[in-house]
């Protein structure tokens, strides 16, 4: 009776302590290789080391396997009467069951150690980051709160949007932003970041310079200086504007601005006929702004004066039309401006080494799910542990 109970329930404890061993034995061996790794491989590293902490939940795993080989045993007997198991059930296997977790807990390891994707073999790249300096000149004077461009959009917040789509396009360049109505100053040195330049972009308000008038020339200046003289490298400027200058001094400074090798393009924010300035308070539109006679103020495009800076920097005047400030033009026109080296980037790359650990994982779980932990004639030839007290 003894005998047939052994053959129709497994052995716990010789499994148990198997298991124990054996997973001593993989940490033993895990353990001994990394620390062979990392003290003779200097570039070694695990890419996402976070993922062996999934190893912490094998514990869990070992106490399942063994409590639900304690259900079947409880199960098994509690099903039939010894003297009817050998006419309704083959046995189970002790062995195969103990490989048959040996293989998932093996399976399970190497998938883990291939998710943390090790990484041998540290190259350094060096990439070369090619481009121009752009320097952007935006027209922030109350002339452009005007509404003519696109309805609900003032000629500033279409500006702003074209910017923002050019900075999207570019490749390598850096750029700045000068602000500019009656005075100007600098808003963003010249940077090869993109999010930065598009933060500085999105609080640029009209409020922002209070002595109003369009100091064309004033912001070409502020430009020209805002360029590291130290960069031997080719610059560009790209002015947004109405074009409605007060001081009459723009192509004089495009002039000069040409002969250092800076190539100035203007776009024209704005149409021809005259519309009214737009007064906000409090973020609402008030009225419209009015002159010492109590006359409303027209703003029109200065489309004549844009031409004349952009052929005197050697550049191109694009007119912008709704959403549309003249993108392809702009890009067209930087791209044929020969780019220098702004910048070389040294690089760290590692090759990875997954690829093995996950194969023979995948192959520990195929073993796994085709090997079952009944017993049969064929096994019973090679059975390694018995199922005997």
């Amino acid at each position: 009776m003894k005998k047939i109970k052994s053959k129709y329930q497994f052995n716990n404890i010789t499994a148990l302590i198997f298991i124990v061993v054996t997973e001593g034995l993989f940490w033993s061996i895990a353990l001994t290789a990394f620390y062979i790794t990392v003290s003779n491989i200097k570039e070694f590293r695990f890419e996402h080391p976070y993922f062996l902490w999934t190893f912490l939940t094998l514990p869990f795993l070992i106490t399942f396997w063994y409590l639900n080989r304690t259900w079947k045993n409880k199960a098994l007997t509690n099903y039939s009467s010894l003297k009817l198991l050998p006419f309704i059930h083959n046995g189970f296997s002790n062995s195969k069951s103990i490989l048959k977790f040996i293989f998932l807990r093996l399976g399970l390891g190497l998938i883990i150690i291939a998710f943390a994707n090790p990484q041998y073999g540290e190259n350094e790249r060096v990439v070369d980051s090619k481009g121009i300096d752009i320097m952007i000149a935006l027209d922030v004077s109350k002339s452009m709160q005007a509404e003519d461009l696109i309805k609900g959009y003032s000629r500033l917040e279409v500006a702003k949007k074209g910017i923002s789509s050019l900075f999207q396009n570019l490749k390598g360049d850096h750029i700045g932003i000068v602000v500019f109505a009656g005075d100007a100053y600098k808003q963003l040195p010249i940077t090869p970041d993109y999010k930065v330049a598009n933060m500085f972009l999105s609080n640029i308000e009209t409020q922002m310079i209070s002595s109003q008038g369009t100091d064309i020339g004033n912001a070409i200046d502020k430009c020209v200086s805002s360029f590291k003289d130290e960069r031997e490298t080719n610059k560009a400027i790209i002015i947004l504007s109405d074009g409605e200058d007060h001081e009459e001094n723009a192509l004089n400074a495009a002039k000069e601005a040409n002969k250092k090798g800076i190539i100035i393009n203007t776009i024209g924010m704005g149409t021809s006929k005259g519309v009214p300035i737009p007064i906000y308070r409090n973020g609402k539109k008030s009225g419209v702004k009015k002159d010492e006679n109590d006359q409303t103020v027209l703003t029109k495009l200065n489309e004549q004066m844009l031409m004349e800076i952009a052929q005197a920097g050697n550049g191109s005047y694009t007119r912008a039309s709704g959403m549309d400030i003249g993108l392809k033009t702009i890009l067209n026109r930087i791209n044929k401006i020969e780019k220098s080296t702004l910048e070389t980037n040294r690089y760290t790359t590692y090759d990875d080494k997954f690829q093995i650990y996950l194969f023979i994982g995948i192959i520990f779980l195929i073993l796994e799910l085709s090997l079952t932990d009944k017993r049969t004639t064929f096994w019973n030839q090679f059975e390694p542990f018995k199922n005997e007290n």
